[in-house]
């Protein structure tokens, strides 16, 4: 572990560490508190992913709607207008739209195939984003004289590397260069989760197996073709099922190269002292 324990920690002139679990539980807010603070670089993988990563393949699916429209088709053809993405990291919505949901088209679905091929764009995507991070502690440091870094991962990040291996090399890497640390939900969390969920589905990252399972299961539960199925529905069933699934995987993740914290315990900190006093809490003395 980067920091064996909490005198070092505290005592460390460079604080680097590396927020995961599922979405909503508080990471990007925990960042920007720190990064607010002025003295902490936010690097976020989710906001790598979607301008450096998979820029691109956003930036084409709009024109490629914009061409179905004679007049932007006109002025695209001709260099008139100019398409791209406004994400942000608060906003990634220019990215979960281009991963999309499997289902009817009529309703904004993919075909199946499609879906996956975008599927396998964000997990190479995800994996280069969470590899480039030594590079921007470097980074982070040479160019903007920042000595403490962390790192806002997306909630998929249990899905691209193995959790039960201590040696698996992408989480070994990171462990290096940051502190691993799980933000766990409780049962209240996860039952919000789902019902902001329900409120307004939006698309997320899945490793194949678990997507291929979940399509045929959906499927044979609903007695519905794949080009009849409402994508918004697959999603919503899909996601309780997904909580679930990754539960424990966060759990390894923690247990064999980090620390956890609480939702609780993240929203009750205000500041960057704050928080460094709940890590060194969490690691031995």
């Amino acid at each position: 572990m980067l920091y064996p324990n909490a005198r070092i920690w505290r005592n460390a002139p460079a604080k680097r560490v590396m927020l995961f679990g599922m979405s909503g539980l508080g990471k990007t807010h925990l960042s920007k508190l720190l990064r607010d603070a002025g003295d902490w670089f936010h690097y976020s993988v989710d906001y790598r992913i979607g301008t450096r990563y998979m820029g691109e393949f956003i930036a084409d699916n709009f024109k490629r709607e914009a061409m179905k429209v004679p007049l932007l088709r006109e002025l695209l053809l001709s260099d008139s207008v100019y398409i791209s993405s406004n994400i942000t990291f608060e906003n990634l919505a220019p990215l979960s739209t281009y991963l999309g949901k499997p289902g009817n088209p009529d309703l904004g679905g993919l075909p199946f195939h499609d879906y996956m091929t975008r599927q396998d764009q964000h997990r190479a995507a995800e994996i280069a984003a969470l590899s480039d991070t030594p590079h921007f502690i470097a980074r982070a440091g040479e160019l903007y004289g920042y000595a403490n870094f962390i790192c806002d991962t997306g909630g998929s990040i249990c899905e691209v590397i193995d959790p039960d291996d201590p040696q698996d090399p992408l989480m070994s890497r990171l462990a290096e260069h940051v502190l691993p640390v799980w933000i766990k939900g409780s049962d209240a969390h996860t039952a919000e989760l789902i019902r902001r969920f329900d409120r307004a589905p939006k698309p997320m990252y899945y490793q194949p197996d678990f997507l291929h399972d979940a399509w045929t299961a959906y499927q044979a539960e609903t007695n519905q073709p794949a080009e009849r199925i409402d994508p918004d529905a697959f999603v919503r069933w899909t996601y309780a099922r997904a909580l679930a699934h990754r539960a424990p995987r966060y759990s390894a993740m923690a247990e064999n190269w980090g620390v956890t914290v609480t939702a609780e315990e993240v929203a009750h900190i205000r500041n960057a002292p704050g928080f460094t006093d709940l890590i060194a809490e969490k690691l031995p003395d």
